[in-house]
């Protein structure tokens, strides 16, 4: 496939990623809440997923279970890795799935990898056919134009998106000191004054736990099963 169309169709998806996620904030807490890292509305994960599905998967099209069981391992490979890189590079745990039933290390668990199978089968046999016959007419200096324009502005995106990440890394540094409440509340608030765009991460992750919290809640959750098995 050209690489062109690659980039535009990380894009859609980075675009429509961001949409799933804020419908499900808006159902879930009844207001919009910018979800995500980047300022921009894109979930970056979702593209480089179904792009990677668009790569990988091509092979199986004829074989909706294979490709259903290999879209699920994909997925979960990559949302665990980007929550471990993203945990080693700013200190804090983004997402954690500890609460549900079947996780692995709370990275990733059932609900979201059968999610991805069904995603992979609608992305590969509806979405990509649907967005490359659009794409592909295009004129060609118009789509150059499109993706030159969407990667400056995503560029940008990241440049600013990473220094307010890297304050916040400063940030949570306070909480591996100390994970009491207290701290965590003083250093949300802290964060809060601090503007715009660190507000917009807060509302988007309003649940991020340092390292040092999860650890409390481990060791809380262990001491209350052995004090229920006595």
């Amino acid at each position: 496939m050209d690489f062109k169309y690659l980039i535009i169709l990380f894009f859609i998806y980075s675009f429509l990623g961001w949409l799933i996620e804020v419908m499900g904030k808006l159902i879930e807490k009844h207001r919009f809440i910018n979800r995500g890292f980047l300022i921009g509305p894109v979930c970056p994960i979702y593209g480089v997923g179904c792009v990677l599905l668009t790569i990988l998967l091509k092979p199986y099209l004829n074989n909706i279970f294979i490709l259903f069981g290999m879209a699920i391992i994909i997925c979960s490979v990559l949302e665990y890795l980007t929550s471990y890189i993203m945990e080693k590079l700013f200190k804090a745990r983004w997402w954690d799935y500890s609460k549900y039933k079947y996780n692995i290390n709370g990275r990733i668990c059932l609900e979201t990898m059968t999610f991805f199978g069904i995603l992979g089968c609608i992305v590969l046999y509806f979405l990509n056919p649907f967005f490359l016959n659009i794409i592909s007419s295009i004129n060609t200096i118009i789509l150059q134009i499109i993706i030159l324009t969407l990667l400056i502005i995503f560029v940008i995106d990241i440049t600013i998106s990473s220094g307010v990440m890297i304050k916040f890394r400063n940030s949570m540094k306070i909480l591996e000191k100390d994970g009491t409440e207290e701290i965590t509340k003083m250093i949300k608030e802290i964060i809060t004054n601090r503007g715009y765009l660190l507000r917009r991460l807060i509302k988007a992750f309003p649940n991020i736990k340092s390292n040092r919290e999860r650890l409390r809640e481990i060791r809380l959750m262990i001491d209350k099963k052995l004090r229920g098995s006595k």
